[in-house]
């Protein structure tokens, strides 16, 4: 049955759960604690804003949040697609470390996750969105509540208008209206009660936009009506909303709903900011919104990055990152540092005075940018496309059944429209595991292995002289490649040894 976010399951849900946290001895919430709201597009390019020069994108939130707060302006996504990227934002590793190879991989429920720790410091910690880092089920061992969020409504996967979500791991149920609001309103009630109970919060906003298919309301689409003719001579294939199936649509029109759902993403954040505002605590809230990946092939107009998601060039792994805390940046701040999302962990524990987890992590913190102390990013930014196939042969890490997804999407997979996720165990090392697309990016130099696929020689890039990944330098600097492709083959070592599951003993 269709219903609004402000009846029924939800509300039910966060009564129980404002009665469990005005029950918590943990300590109240003063000046001195921090709250927290990490939001994160699907898919949104790192040139689909408007403080990013897009000529038609209108993203006016984010634009103040730029023009107002810290512009991380050299931020990646840790993998060029989505369930990976969510994996280090939840454990400040890469996502190889934790068997998250790919979209609809699962994490793994040893991990260490952001959530966990700042639970255990007393935060109320909630997730509101795509989860995509295994079912959201009850029984799932890396549903969000077995990973330290204690209330969620949240999705498998990505949503479109008129979502199906999973309250807390129950039956999902269809919510009616644009799926950005649907997601912001319930965080908002969330943070409402945290309040109420004298509890910081930890909220994870994990948009279901712009992912395809495409959809908007009226008002925005019309916004976006009168895009340039010659969008109109190509087509692009996609979903159809109607059928879930592939088709063949006129570029404007796909654009046209893509950039709508850019649009309702975007005011949906600032409907977050002026609740956070009416709380009293945007002053003492950190709000950070990044993507997961750059955007899809169908996007790439008015893209100044090469390549797409997908591909470790720096359209596939690039975002756009804004944070907006008023009390830390009073005045409006840029970065050219190096960050990645595997940073967010680390930067979160340094904040907030709590450890890290005792394993190897690739994330650094931040807070000496924020400081203005750090200048280059002491330690390079590894990317890394698994291309083994870890099925053959290998058991299962967890019970298929477990792994089997609930919530329903619009766009069918295998006949389906529900999405299922894998793991398996990778007890050895082998010679293959080390191949695949990947690259290292240092403070000047990124190297590219494998780029444009199998036996294709390796490139390199001053990537700040050459953001556009144009010029190879590989030939006339052999010692830079030599040099970056022994730290590479290093860090991947490392990386295997952590897929072994030796983390966890």
């Amino acid at each position: 049955m269709s219903h609004p976010i402000s009846r029924r399951s939800f509300l039910t849900g966060a009564a129980a759960t404002a009665g469990a946290l005005s029950c918590s001895s943990e300590p109240d919430q003063s000046a001195s604690v921090t709250n927290i709201v990490l939001c994160m597009g699907d898919d949104h390019g790192w040139h689909e804003t408007g403080y990013n020069g897009h000529p038609h994108v209108r993203t006016p939130v984010l634009d103040d949040m730029a023009s107002t707060g810290l512009r991380l302006d050299r931020f990646y996504a840790a993998a060029p697609v989505c369930s990976p990227t969510r994996a280090s934002v939840m454990t400040g590793r890469h996502p190889n470390r934790t068997g998250t190879f790919s979209a609809n991989w699962s994490i793994r429920p040893q991990e260490i996750t952001i959530a966990q720790i700042l639970k255990d410091a007393g935060y109320a910690c909630g997730h509101f969105g795509k989860w995509h880092l295994g079912p959201v089920k009850a029984d799932s061992p890396t549903s969000p509540g077995a990973m330290g969020f204690e209330e969620w409504l949240s999705h498998d996967n990505f949503f479109e208008m008129d979502p199906y979500l999973s309250h807390n791991g129950g039956p999902p149920e269809k919510y009616e209206g644009e799926s950005s609001k649907i997601i912001v309103d319930a965080a908002r009630h969330f943070i409402s009660t945290a309040r109420a109970a004298g509890r910081p919060f930890f909220v994870v906003i994990w948009f279901g936009s712009p992912h395809e298919p495409y959809s908007g309301l009226e008002s925005d689409l019309e916004a976006y009506s009168d895009l340039p003719p010659v969008l109109q001579e190509s087509s692009t294939g996609i979903t159809s909303m109607e059928t879930g199936l592939r088709t063949e649509v006129r570029l404007d029109r796909v654009l046209q709903a893509r950039f709508a759902e850019i649009t309702a993403m975007d005011r949906a954040i600032g409907e977050l900011r002026e609740h956070l505002s009416d709380e009293g605590v945007r002053q003492d809230t950190l709000l950070w919104y990044c993507s997961d990946n750059g955007a899809p092939s169908e996007s790439r107009f008015e893209s100044p990055m090469r390549a797409q998601k997908g591909q470790v060039y720096e359209g596939g792994v690039r975002v756009p990152a804004v944070i907006d805390w008023p009390r830390r940046f009073p005045e409006p701040r840029s970065t050219s540092v190096h960050g990645v999302t595997s940073d967010i962990l680390p930067t979160l524990c340094d904040l907030t005075g709590q450890d890290l987890p005792n394993r190897p992590l690739d994330g650094i913190s931040l807070v000496p940018v924020f400081g203005g102390s750090m200048d280059d990013r002491p330690e390079p930014i590894c990317f890394w496309s698994f291309s083994r196939n870890p099925e053959h042969g290998t058991e299962p890490y967890i019970d298929p059944d477990l792994q089997a997804g609930t919530t329903p999407l619009v766009k069918y997979m295998d006949g389906r429209l529900t999405r299922n996720f894998r793991n398996f165990h990778h007890p050895e090392i082998e010679e293959g595991d080390f191949d695949g697309r990947r690259a290292i990016l240092d403070t000047r130099y990124k190297l590219v292995i494998e780029g444009e696929g199998e036996g294709s020689g390796p490139e390199l890039f001053d990537i700040r002289a050459d953001p556009a990944e144009s010029n190879n330098l590989a030939s006339s600097e052999p010692e830079e490649v030599d040099r970056l492709e022994q730290e590479l083959r290093q860090w991947q070592q490392s990386v295997l040894e952590s897929l072994t599951g030796a983390d966890y003993s």
